[in-house]
């Protein structure tokens, strides 16, 4: 995708400055940044700008403080570092960093991210879970929860994305997945990581606030047209979970 593809409506974060690696580490405090060797200055410049607004327009959907996109100073971001083949953008867990690969990442921000946050929440949200584990899987698999305001809003999350309304069976969501992987020979779509990671995408893009570099195609892909994206009702309510923790999660680092 060209510069002049990402669709963007929000505020000028930049203030008409040129924003380089450097600088985004600063302000967000990321734990380490790498650009690829193949990456340009040209090309780093440009996408520098654009995941400066992204990342600040996903702190503003969140209505988070910087803090919470670096985890606290626990993440770190490659660009164009040569990734895995085939894979646009993905979240090594060993290394906690999320990577984009140089052409075909953008657009792959919120998904990644949420994997880089279920991941770092699970020890917040459950007793004794070993390093490399996400915090949907941890509450998929009945692990000991931590008993507190903000992690009871978290757990609600993923019972609607993951669990009927009474919690009786998968959800219409899961089930599509679980079809999905079926057809295709093996397990991924329905793994409860990659299941939230979408629902995540979806809200996001939901936003009043668009940035087609942060997140595209939870609506007409071929993966949302196959069912693999929340739709119509079920969606909203979990649109309105995700607003309800990540609003409450603001408001209380803010006080």
């Amino acid at each position: 995708m060209k510069e002049r593809d990402y669709y963007r409506n929000g505020p000028d974060h930049r203030a008409g400055r040129e924003i380089d690696f450097a600088l985004i580490r600063r302000h967000f405090d990321f734990k380490t940044i790498r650009i690829g060797r193949w990456v340009t200055a040209q090309e780093q410049r440009r996408a520098a700008n654009h995941f400066f607004e992204a990342l600040c327009d996903l702190m503003a959907i969140l209505r988070v403080p910087e803090a919470v996109i670096s985890l606290r100073g626990t993440l770190g971001l490659h660009y164009g570092t040569g990734g895995r083949p085939g894979v646009a953008a993905h979240y090594d867990a060993g290394q906690r960093v999320f990577a984009l690969a140089k052409n075909a990442g953008p657009g792959s921000i919120a998904h990644e991210w949420f994997h880089a946050f279920d991941h770092y929440i699970a020890c917040q949200a459950f007793s004794g879970q070993a390093s490399g584990v996400f915090g949907s899987r941890a509450w998929l698999h009945d692990c000991q929860q931590i008993s507190h305001p903000l992690n009871q809003r978290l757990y609600a999350c993923y019972h609607r994305i993951m669990l009927n309304e009474d919690g009786s069976a998968p959800s219409e969501l899961v089930q599509r997945s679980l079809a999905m992987d079926r057809q295709r020979g093996s397990r991924y779509y329905s793994l409860p990581e990659e299941v939230c990671a979408r629902a995540f995408e979806a809200w996001v893009q939901d936003a009043v606030l668009k940035n087609q570099f942060l997140v595209k195609g939870t609506r007409q892909s071929p993966e949302a047209l196959s069912g693999l994206y929340p739709q119509g009702e079920i969606r909203k309510r979990i649109n309105e979970a995700f607003s309800g923790y990540f609003y409450t999660l603001g408001y209380a680092l803010s006080r």
